[in-house]
């Protein structure tokens, strides 16, 4: 056993000591237990061939939640969706903050808690449901997760209910003298005929030097539509790893709108089972990296039935030395006739030392499916370049301006216009001259 595992073992035994009395514990020992056994992943596992863990498995993450650290108002002002008027949820460090959050006045039946709290007024819906729309072995991850769930979120959004304010869940991580890890666990069913709208919001504050390992289970019922947002904007010295696991009945809908601008190591797994006729989903991704960064997202979709469809359409912008990584697959069972999937890759090199690695994937065991993907790299256009500059345009302006117009169609695909608006300053904040882009669009 390597130091690093040892470490963890040590963590994991002074958690079950704190929660020894958890009807949970035998679920975190045999996750555990599957982690101890596999490790973490490293290069030689196709599904991480391009991205190596290293940088976080040599740093020894300090795991058990510690809530002592303060964040200002001024801080939590500028985080916050405030003109959103969200129901909120905000955690600092992994631990729940009640005095940032307001899930008070909620609708009838509509149940949302902290998971730390869930886990004492919600056992019986959990033990139904926790843990039974990822498979713990799928990822070492994952599995370390189900280990060290301490706080999160639970969601239980009642049939037939349209939920007008959009909940959002913001985790905060600031430095607090030690490295730490954070394992922040969400789950959300939908109700037959329900709608909602999740925002999951990810922010580093002082380059921290933190490791989120954030895993959420999303549950469709017949006709339930979600929109689900998250954007990670991590420490420039964080890493993260997301899992975001949907199974979807009849007629569901999700919407799955995923922003990277953050974080120095990043991983974003996105899996859907598509269950029943009818399961739509629709998955829009944008990562943009500078320096050093490395973000790479995987997302899988199973089509297991006739007349359910697929749409993945993610976009990089990449500078510097960093590297991105795409690998989206689709897999049509033999029983799914009449589906409908595609995928696009395209991604943006503003630099000869940028690196993207892309692979699009189909795997197809019907005959009767309209399926494509595609993939794209490429550069700045000289002619559209031209084009700006006789305009009276300087050249640093016009290719901001051309980035800007490149990752602002992902953006453009969401249609809760405030949390466009919120999105379209970020990634303009991130380009040079961003004061004289905003005067033009």
């Amino acid at each position: 056993m390597n130091k690093t595992i040892r470490h963890y073992l040590a963590d994991f035994k002074q958690l079950q000591n704190i929660k020894k009395d958890d009807w949970f514990s035998k679920q975190r020992q045999s996750a555990f237990n599957i982690f101890q056994e596999s490790g973490f992943p490293s290069t030689r596992k196709e599904n991480w061939k391009y991205t190596d863990v290293k940088p976080i498995t040599k740093k020894l993450f300090s795991n058990i939640t510690n809530s002592n650290v303060v964040i200002s108002d001024n801080e939590i002002d500028a985080i916050l969706f405030k003109e959103l008027e969200c129901i909120e949820l905000v955690f600092v460090n992994g631990a729940y903050s009640e005095k940032y959050s307001n899930i008070k006045n909620l609708p009838n039946k509509l149940t949302i808690r902290n998971m730390a709290n869930a886990f004492v007024n919600d056992e019986d819906f959990l033990k139904k449901h926790l843990s039974q729309y990822v498979n713990d072995d799928s990822s070492s991850f994952v599995t370390l997760n189900t280990a060290f769930i301490q706080d999160g979120v639970y969601i239980n959004v009642p049939s037939d209910l349209t939920l007008e304010r959009p909940i959002s869940i913001t985790y905060i991580s600031k430095d607090n003298s030690n490295i730490f890890a954070t394992h922040p666990r969400n789950l959300i069913f939908m109700g037959e005929n329900s709608k909602a709208t999740i925002i999951e919001n990810y922010i580093g504050i002082d380059d921290a030097n933190y490791f989120t390992n954030a895993v959420t289970e999303t549950s469709l019922s017949q006709g339930a539509s979600l929109k689900h947002y998250k954007i990670q904007q991590e420490s420039s010295n964080a890493f993260h790893i997301g899992s975001l696991n949907t199974s979807q009945n009849k007629d569901s809908r999700f919407e799955s709108h995923s922003i990277s601008i953050g974080g120095a190591l990043v991983r974003n797994d996105i899996n859907a089972r598509l269950n029943k006729e009818g399961a739509e989903i629709m998955m829009n991704g944008l990562y943009m990296t500078d320096n050093a960064q490395h973000i790479d997202n995987h997302t899988r979709v199973d089509h297991f039935k006739p007349y359910t469809q697929s749409n993945q359409n993610y976009r990089g912008v990449l500078n510097g030395k960093s590297r991105g990584v795409f690998n989206g697959k689709v897999v049509v069972h033999p029983q799914a006739q009449k589906i409908e999937a595609y995928q696009n890759n395209a991604n943006l090199l503003l630099s000869d030392d940028a690196e993207i690695d892309t692979k699009p994937e189909l795997e197809i065991y019907a005959d009767d499916v309209k399926c494509n993907h595609g993939a794209t790299i490429g550069q700045l256009d000289n002619d559209m370049l031209f084009y700006l500059r006789s305009r009276a345009i300087d050249e640093q302006t016009a290719r901001s301006l051309l980035t800007y117009a490149f990752a602002d169609e992902i953006i453009n695909n969401i249609s809760f216009q405030s949390i466009k608006n919120k999105l379209e300053h970020l990634i303009i904040g991130r380009l040079p001259d961003s004061s004289l882009i905003r005067e033009y669009v």
